[in-house]
């Protein structure tokens, strides 16, 4: 029996190459740009070998857009910039037009939107953040509340180009730090371990999956009531909360014991210098939404401090290294204590606490 003609054609799926979104300007020079420049906050200019210009506007966004917002955006961009945004990993929106006369009109209405404009060169930039309760499943806090709280406090340094150098910001709602290295990082941790309700969690836990997501092999079977469960070895608990979104019977959030922590002179670039990760110098911040006024107390220190010592181009890490961390506390007022000590010499239980086998 001769096979039917094939008269239809396959579609891949899966997204789409992202040429396709780059403006025509940027399609036609892309990896031939002979310079860029800031003529103003929030404004980039690029300048091709072939003569051809770009112009870009950032702006901030609230990062949980709401349809209507999104709205707002694609107005702008039909109207200024030939219909082509994109956002960057910073929840930052930029706007790219070949017409420079399009900018300050831009950044007008953009502005009058609530969308401030700003986040390029010597400022403070937007924050890198994990989900928080809006999807993380593990979260010890919302990490997209306190961006916006630590975002109205630094909000002129953001629309301004005053510090030394770029200040990178991120947050994470847990240990695990999905937020990534930064010159000033949030993160929340765990203080205790978890807590099991062994009669739902013989319900609705996958007793070997519960056990596969502790990275430190904290937690084993055992048998409560008869019933198999699950037991927590404190010892080597870490306290990262991993355990709870693959097993909401073993509850670890609490309002008194989820604490905040600050770090700083995380860098990723090898610019000037090797990349570097973060040191610990606040913890035990309590968990206090929806302003969390001491979290961002202790950030504006450190940003006073810095921008009034940092020389130019200095990043944060380097400008603690310059001074030395004895002065970095006097000059922060932040109080330091043997838990911030981070070299790690003689903690080989610390090493081997891991899930991995060695040979």
């Amino acid at each position: 029996m001769s096979s039917q003609e094939r008269t239809w054609k396959t579609i891949e799926s899966g997204p789409h190459t992202y040429e396709e979104a780059l403006h025509p300007v940027v399609r036609k020079n892309y990896g031939k740009w002979k310079y860029h420049e800031i003529p103003k906050p929030g404004v980039l200019k690029h300048v091709a070998e072939s003569g051809d210009t770009i112009w870009t506007v950032r702006a901030g966004t609230p990062r949980q857009d709401t349809i209507d917002k999104v709205r707002q955006l694609c107005d702008v961009a039909d109207k200024y910039s030939d219909g082509f945004l994109r956002f960057t990993v910073r929840n930052n929106v930029e706007f790219l037009t070949p017409n420079g006369e399009n900018v300050e009109p831009m950044i007008a209405e953009l502005e009058s939107l609530g969308f401030p404009v700003g986040g390029t060169g010597m400022c403070v930039s937007a924050v890198s953040h994990t989900q928080g309760w809006l999807h993380c499943d593990i979260p010890a806090t919302d990490a997209s509340g306190v961006v916006k709280s630590m975002m109205d406090t630094v909000y002129n340094e953001f629309k301004d180009m005053q510090m030394p150098n770029k200040v990178r910001l991120s947050t994470s709602c847990c240990s695990i730090n999905c937020g990534g290295q930064a010159d000033i990082a949030v993160v929340v941790k765990h203080t205790r371990p978890p807590r099991i309700n062994h009669e739902h969690l013989v319900k609705t836990c996958e007793l070997p999956k519960a056990v596969a997501r502790c990275p430190v092999a904290a937690i084993r079977p055992t048998v409560v009531d008869g019933k198999k469960s699950l037991m927590v070895d404190e010892a080597k608990c870490i306290c990262c909360g991993a355990c709870f979104g693959a097993c909401p019977a073993m509850e670890i959030n609490h309002p008194e014991h989820s604490k905040f922590a600050v770090w700083v002179g995380g860098k990723n670039s090898n610019a000037r210098s090797k990349p570097s990760t973060m040191s610990l110098v606040a913890h035990n911040l309590p968990n206090n939404p929806p302003r969390w006024p001491e979290v961002t107390e202790v950030v504006g220190r450190i940003l006073t401090a810095y921008k009034a010592g940092g020389r130019p181009w200095e990043r944060i890490g380097e400008w603690i290294n310059r001074i030395g961390w004895k002065r970095f506390f006097e000059e922060t007022g932040l109080q330091f204590d043997d838990n911030m000590i981070d070299s790690y010499r003689h903690a080989r239980t610390t090493f081997n606490q891991s899930a991995h086998i060695r040979f």
